[in-house]
């Protein structure tokens, strides 16, 4: 019989080795993060390198496949780098379309709020004060740069080993538990591994028909480039719920800012209001559907988990992880009431 004091003990034991656990991997980001990224990765192109396999040798295969990834990638960021070169070569013309819209601004601003003329100036010496710290922020981004590109071309190192010598690493899952364990060992194995290619194609359909979605809205509403900014909006989706306040913003810089006028910023705010109402109720059950079996609830709270440990990377790591995490819980037999908690399946007795 679990007594107060016992129970007290477990739940203070498993606050804390919760707490020490996310402490642990926050720290641990610079090895963790590319690590899980690679093994999302390599399970995603694993269906594809097992048939290149049947025509080539295993190491061949790995080596292309993890060269696809990182040219997939290089384009992607390519196609942001190139509409932010864009917008950079806008902006003194940009500057000069706003300049109105601000000082119209401040005098609503002035005319209807509480602010007066000294708030505006202490916001205009706060922003000086940044400015002069500018060497030092590009001090931070250099460094930040440099881990990132460290750990980016590791990344695609890890996805090659982990292809070429994956049975290695499910010998070993076997051979750890007893022989009377490795058939459900056999099928976990089996079920997550297909997780995230089953979430990644969901993914990319879903991307294809918002592309499509958004291009239609944001070419009626006058923005420029609208196919290539409809095409970057659809591609941020990947990170959960933040992709689409980032898409958003994207779309009114190179929009609104743009060319000033208010109609083109109502069309834009129509398009992703819609779009995303689209997306919620139509196109995120039917088309990613039951592919990554997570209850809506434990999605929200694993990608606010994965920004808080790694940010970015965090959230588009955290439902595949989670999904994967749900799929062992539910093969488990003393860990299975767990799963059902996070699965969006009705178990009945």
């Amino acid at each position: 019989m679990i007594t107060k004091k016992s129970l007290l003990l477990y739940g203070t034991a498993i606050v804390l080795g919760t707490y020490f656990l996310f402490l642990g991997l926050t720290k641990a980001k610079g090895f963790f993060a590319p690590l899980l990224t690679a093994i999302i990765l390599s399970l995603v192109v694993l269906p594809l390198s097992q048939r290149m396999e049947k025509k080539m040798k295993r190491p061949l295969a790995a080596i292309l496949n993890s060269v696809l990834l990182f040219a997939i990638s290089v384009g992607l960021m390519a196609l942001v780098s190139y509409q932010v070169r864009s917008f950079a070569e806008d902006w003194p013309e940009i500057k000069e379309t706003m300049t109105p819209k601000i000082e119209q601004f401040k005098s609503f601003a002035l005319k209807h709020t509480p602010l007066d003329q000294e708030d505006i100036k202490e916001a205009k010496n706060s922003s000086s004060k940044m400015d002069s710290g500018t060497s030092d922020r590009i001090k931070a981004f250099m460094s930040g740069l440099s881990s990132f590109l460290a750990n980016y071309l590791l990344t695609f190192v890890y996805v090659f080993f982990l292809l070429n010598y994956r049975q290695i690493f499910k010998d070993f899952l076997m051979r750890i538990f007893p022989d009377e364990k490795r058939d459900t060992v056999k099928t976990i194995i089996t079920k997550s591994a297909k997780v995230a290619p089953q979430y990644l194609l969901g993914k990319l359909i879903l991307m294809g028909l918002l592309a499509i979605l958004y291009s239609i809205g944001l070419g009626i509403s006058g923005v420029d480039n609208f196919i290539l900014v409809s095409v970057i909006a659809a591609v941020l989706t990947l990170i959960p719920y933040v992709g689409n306040i980032i898409g958003f913003t994207m779309a009114v810089a190179f929009g609104f800012l743009t060319s000033g006028d208010t109609n083109v910023l109502i069309g834009i705010a129509l398009t992703f209001t819609i779009t995303q109402f689209v997306e919620s109720y139509v196109l995120q059950p039917y088309v990613v559907g039951e592919r990554v079996d997570v209850h809506p609830f434990f999605v929200i709270v694993a990608v606010i988990l994965g920004n808080m440990v790694w940010g970015i990377i965090g959230m588009i790591l955290a439902i595949p992880i989670m999904g994967i995490i749900t799929v062992v819980l539910l093969n488990i037999n003393e860990l299975k009431p767990f799963g059902i908690l996070f699965s969006k399946k009705e178990f009945s007795e």
